[in-house]
């Protein structure tokens, strides 16, 4: 019987079985943050250990960072503490550190990519769940705690139950309008934010081979919303020349050399599957969340559905979801005005994301109550924004940029949404208070956000194209 992408990668970083129990799977590279390391590296230390194989160890700040003058010491003091914590850390134990000024610095799963250190065949551990990000590039890449953090600093391997495998095929060509953030929400909003529930998740069909690596990325970020402990999508030609020429990607002969063992990274046509889902894009439109799940959305045209069209043992949740966003059944969000938009994170902090808000800007200026929070993935990022002059075109549409960093897509710094206050957003999650103590968020595409930037309300953003 054949093997499926993810055995292929899995089974051969096994470096022992426990019987009845978990594997001890090695890892290739492991990337680390301000908030979920410190403890790891005091555990470690307590020990009497040391970092086992620093330079497979890559250090970024990023979540609770200031998204304005960086260049000023951070006014808060846990962050503060916690920048410092990772810089002396990192230090301390020779492992590879961007911290706030560095031109390499930016949101983790951003930075990774960017820079080569992502490749087809890794297995690739952060205490963050939006690690799965990694395996656009056919990896298999997952968000870890922070005791596991420490047992990769210690051992370079982690203890992990094999996960199941599912499939979803999505086939045909993407409309006019549509982005991958649509499809990726469009299967949250049929399988849920439980579907994929123990399972480790490959997207496939033409769809995704038709995808750039930016937009394989955001789907990929997104499995773990589904429920998934990651998702990834076979390494091809479109990944091959992505990696190409990168700072920390193999060079010259070695690179071809790579490419010859990643062409073998792919499901034999006789694997197995445990669950499989095929969707067709011909379904899929612009889409809106209305809940405090991302499976909570619809089309951006539709009505949030009626308490009874809901399976019974959801409806209690549906109907907390909809008086937290203070929504009711049956409404139709087209036209609902909203107070701020959020572009950013890394599911949507890259360069083709403000590429695709600038195309929606440019002659164009912002409604004049909405406030934004316009924050790229890094300062590589950053620096194409201004080389590619899309700066001048949000300049001219009445928008800041920011600094990079994670923003509000967490709000662990200043970057939060007031109470009671709608932001359409180009993150992961719409939790309950996700953007700011009683903020309510609309996750939406980079094009979505944009045209509500125009509008100031929920606005289909075909009619801008």
């Amino acid at each position: 019987m054949g093997k499926t992408l993810f055995d292929k990668i899995w089974d051969s970083h096994v470096v022992s079985e426990i019987s009845d129990g978990p594997s001890i799977l090695y890892i290739d590279r492991q990337f680390i943050h301000e908030v979920t390391s410190p403890q790891a590296f005091s555990g470690l230390e307590n020990r009497g250990r040391k970092v086992f194989r620093p330079d497979q160890i890559t250090a970024t700040a990023d979540h609770n960072i200031p998204t304005e003058n960086q260049h000023l010491p951070i006014k808060e003091q846990l962050s503060a503490l916690q920048v410092e914590k990772l810089k002396d850390n990192s230090t301390r134990h020779g492992i590879t550190y961007y911290g706030l000024g560095d031109v390499y610095n930016g949101i983790v799963h951003v930075v990774g990519p960017e820079l080569g250190y992502t490749q087809p065949g890794m297995t690739i551990v952060c205490g963050d769940s939006h690690t799965s990000t990694h395996g656009a590039f056919g990896s298999v890449a997952f968000g870890v705690g922070t005791s596991e953090v420490e047992m990769v600093f210690a051992s370079q391997c982690v203890l992990q139950p094999k996960p199941k495998k599912m499939r979803i095929i999505i086939n045909g060509e993407l409309g006019k309008g549509v982005t991958s953030k649509d499809l990726i929400l469009y299967v949250l909003s049929q399988l849920t934010a439980s579907g994929a529930t123990g399972y480790f998740i490959e997207f496939a069909g033409s769809a995704i081979r038709n995808m750039t690596m930016e937009a394989r990325m955001t789907v990929c970020n997104m499995s773990i919303e589904l429920g998934a402990r990651g998702g990834m999508i076979a390494p091809d030609q479109t990944t091959f020349e992505y990696v190409k020429g990168r700072k920390y990607a193999p060079q010259g002969a070695d690179f071809d050399a790579a490419v010859e063992k990643w062409k073998e990274l792919y499901s034999d046509d006789d694997a197995v599957f445990d669950k499989e889902y095929t969707f067709e894009s011909a379904d899929i439109t612009p889409m809106v969340t209305y809940g405090t799940n991302p499976g909570l959305g619809m089309k951006i045209a539709d009505s949030i559905p009626s308490v009874s069209s809901i399976e019974p043992s959801s409806q209690e949740t549906f109907k907390k979801a909809l008086k937290y966003m203070n929504f009711e059944e049956n409404q139709q969000l087209l036209g609902k005005e909203i107070d701020w938009v959020f572009i950013g994170s890394c599911t949507n902090g890259r360069i083709e994301d403000f590429r695709l808000v600038a195309s929606i800007l440019k002659g164009r200026t912002k409604a004049p109550h909405i406030n934004t929070y316009v924050v790229p993935g890094s300062y590589l990022v950053a620096q194409q924004i201004k080389e590619e002059g899309i700066d001048k075109i949000l300049e001219e549409a009445g928008v800041e940029l920011r600094e990079p960093g994670c923003s509000s897509c967490l709000a662990m710094n200043d970057d939060k949404v007031p109470p009671g206050k709608y932001c359409v957003a180009t993150s992961n999650r719409n939790f309950e208070g996700r953007q700011g103590p009683g903020s309510r968020t609309i996750l939406a595409s980079p094009l979505t956000a944009a045209a509500a930037i125009i509008t100031g309300k929920i606005t289909d953003p075909r009619e801008f194209l």
